[in-house]
């Protein structure tokens, strides 16, 4: 790889007439004048004027690497030359590899493209600029490949596409066509796919699911947001197998919190009473099922195997030594916070 970046560096000094010099992302010299006294920091984000040392650094990105360049001086016009530079590489990259549709989409996801290269490149694809949203698909890895032929198939739309992430991790982009949409949201639709990828290969998924974004420029975020949902799912142990990035964004308010904060709620929501509720698996695990079905009695019994007098009878332990009562709103509100902020200060 460093030959042909090389090669699109000399081309851009041809260009430009411009003296710059590459660096790798750890700090290792590729190109250019090399001043070992001087060596490039490799927390470079953007473009960064560095006064104290009469250059300026910039980023290059390049697929899913990233170097640094360099410019002696640092006056509005070396930081011109820099953004210049930045562009005229990525785009130099961007086209001299050409990249087939597989390849472009999965550039989308990651970001690694501008808004320009992904123009050009729906153009050449023909892909149609629509709402969209992201969803990340964990199944077996013996599964993989089943189920990855099973969301292609599901394509409703020729822009919607599939991309593995990992052995057991799916990418699914699902676009939005407004005059022929069944499903009502997002999570209905993971829903179906769930059933579905079930039903045809016996594999459980868990699916999480980005926000919805207007155009394919931004998948990228919501593919991030869906990661995010994926973390945060491991991370509180949520029950249930779809879930979206807008049901946590509250815990991740709530995680961005100082530690010590979190400890100090904990201990205004908790008395001896409730630590004994939280610390018990049956009753936190009945709990918990009790708020995935809505507050419903009759349908936690039945995914519990329980009856209901028994449920009932845990419901009402609950309430007596914490003090909330689980059938009413705002109280399973307080009693999923303790839940949560228990794992997120262990």
């Amino acid at each position: 790889m460093e030959a042909d970046i090389k090669l699109f560096i000399n081309g851009i000094r041809e260009k430009t007439g411009i003296a710059f010099a590459v660096y790798g992302a750890d700090g290792t010299h590729i190109s250019g004048d090399y001043d070992p006294a001087r060596p490039v920091p490799t927390n470079i984000d953007g473009i960064v004027v560095d006064t104290a040392n009469n250059r300026t650094l910039f980023t290059i990105k390049y697929k899913n690497k990233c170097f640094i360049g360099k410019i002696d001086g640092a006056t509005k016009t070396e930081k011109n030359y820099a953004y210049l530079i930045s562009e005229l590489a990525e785009n130099s990259f961007f086209k001299e590899f050409g990249l087939s549709r597989s390849e472009f989409c999965k550039a989308i996801l990651l970001g690694e493209a501008n808004y320009s290269q992904i123009n050009r490149y729906m153009r050449k694809y023909s892909m149609r600029d629509m709402p969209a949203f992201v969803m990340i698909i964990n199944v077996p890895a013996s599964s993989l490949s089943d189920v990855e032929n099973i969301l292609k198939n599901y394509s409703s739309d020729s822009s919607d596409f599939v991309k593995t992430i990992d052995d057991n991790q799916l990418a699914f982009v699902k676009f939005i066509n407004e005059d022929g949409e069944e499903y009502q949201s997002s999570t209905e639709y993971a829903e179906f796919l769930k059933q579905s990828i079930y039903e045809e290969t016996g594999a459980k998924a868990l699916i999480a699911i980005g926000g919805t974004v207007k155009t394919v420029a931004d998948l990228n975020t919501s593919f991030l947001q869906a990661m995010s949902a994926v973390r945060m799912r491991d991370a509180i142990e949520s029950k249930g197998d779809v879930h979206s990035f807008k049901e946590y964004v509250l815990i991740k308010m709530i995680e961005d919190l100082p530690k010590y904060k979190l400890n100090e709620y904990l201990e205004i929501l908790m008395d001896t009473g409730s630590r004994e509720i939280f610390n018990d698996e049956e009753m936190t695990n009945t709990a918990e099922e009790f708020l995935e079905n809505s507050l419903n009695v009759s349908e936690t019994s039945r995914k519990l195997y329980l009856h209901r007098n028994t449920l009932i009878y845990r419901l009402d332990k609950i309430e007596k030594e914490t003090g909330l009562n689980l059938r009413k709103f705002s109280d399973a509100v307080t009693f999923r916070l303790i839940t949560v902020l228990s794992k997120l200060v262990r």
